[in-house]
């Protein structure tokens, strides 16, 4: 079977997919951070418990505190890069949606399921003692999964050729198993993020520190050797990421695969830059470095995708329809919601200060 025949015509957009594309690149680095947070601080603190038979510790209570909060942000900020992701790749999302359908449905109770456990561990952490350790393993068991069902779909949407097995298995449990880049690809994301949690970690606790907390050092320099020995590893998971693409998809005759390469050496020169600095405990510019490297990382991998959807799509072909006003209101709405939760976190902030003050 030809795959070109089962995949749809794309809509209509109302203004050029540049700005559809700049909107999807700003929203998932914002996204893309926050699930980092949410994903690598959990992981962090159910290997503190198990290592410690349930013992707490700053860093874990920390966790708890704030797990809640990250889980909703990073839920919500990942509404609008999935949105316009759907705008400029609908036609390819939505049929790779439907082929891991019964999969991609679970999500929704999965992480209602990881949401409710994480107010448990916030509300019950000193009651828990030794149930500390099962309670966040189950969360960060559901919330690994979660994304190992993102990895797939975010992967089978590159592959129109795969589509075909569908036919053979129509109950919607279809994933891209048979792709060689699925594990490095998706080990490369939970190492990332468990390097991005132990620099929270680190970046907490140097806040700590700086309003007047004696016991801060220790931790600032836990949070720093998981984010820089995680970077390491991962360093070796990307190594076999790469070596797992397929022959001659990056080429250098192509404009995506000269700025691929740009965007990966410098991404990786940064990370190299941010591992070290946090070992030496340099916490704001490790911050710095890394914050680079992601976004770097995110160029890289958006140039990827452009390689890999080549033969089937490509952005250029979408049809515009002439409509401003959408895109305004959400301009004006996103610019707003923006102001607002800083403010927000400010006021929380603010409180937290004063309650630790009075205690």
């Amino acid at each position: 079977m030809d795959p070109t025949t089962l995949i749809p015509t794309p809509d209509a957009i109302p203004v050029h997919w540049g700005w559809f594309h700049i909107l999807l690149l700003v929203t998932f680095t914002l996204h893309i951070l926050l699930m980092n947070i949410m994903l690598g601080t959990v992981f962090i603190a159910a290997a503190n418990h198990f290592t410690r038979d349930g013992a707490g510790s700053p860093p874990t209570k920390a966790v708890a505190e704030k797990l809640p909060f990250t889980i909703a942000f990073a839920v919500n900020f990942g509404v609008a890069p999935l949105l316009f992701v759907q705008v400029l790749y609908g036609h390819l999302i939505y049929t790779s949606s439907i082929l891991m359908g019964t999969f991609w449905l679970s999500i929704i109770g999965i992480l209602i399921a990881a949401y409710y456990l994480a107010y448990i561990y916030k509300y019950k952490y000193l009651q828990l003692e030794k149930g500390r350790a099962l309670l966040t393993g189950a969360i960060c068991i559901m919330l690994l999964f979660i994304a190992f069902l993102f990895s797939n779909n975010l992967t089978l949407m590159l592959h129109p050729e795969s589509w075909p097995r569908y036919f053979d298995s129509p109950g919607g449990l279809l994933l891209n198993l048979a792709d060689p880049t699925i594990w490095p690809r998706y080990l490369h994301f939970i190492l990332s993020a468990i390097a991005v949690g132990g620099m929270s970690i680190a970046l907490f606790f140097t806040y700590k520190k700086h309003t007047g907390d004696p016991e801060a050092a220790p931790w600032i320099k836990y949070g720093c050797k998981w984010f820089a020995y995680a970077t390491f590893i991962n360093f070796g998971i990307g190594a076999w990421f790469l070596g797992s693409l397929p022959r001659g998809l990056v080429s250098m005759h192509t404009a995506a695969g000269v700025f691929f390469v740009i965007f990966l050496i410098c991404g990786i020169i940064a990370a190299v830059f941010a591992a070290l600095l946090a070992l030496k405990e340099r916490v704001m510019p490790a911050l710095y470095s890394l914050l680079t490297a992601i976004v770097l990382m995110i160029l890289a991998r958006d140039m990827l995708r452009t390689l890999y959807l080549q033969p089937w799509f490509s952005r250029s072909e979408l049809t515009v329809q002439a409509s401003y006003s959408p895109l305004l209101v959400f301009l004006l709405f996103f610019i707003g919601g923006m102001a607002l939760i800083g403010w927000m976190l400010k006021i929380t902030f603010q409180n937290t200060d004063n309650q630790e003050v009075q205690s």
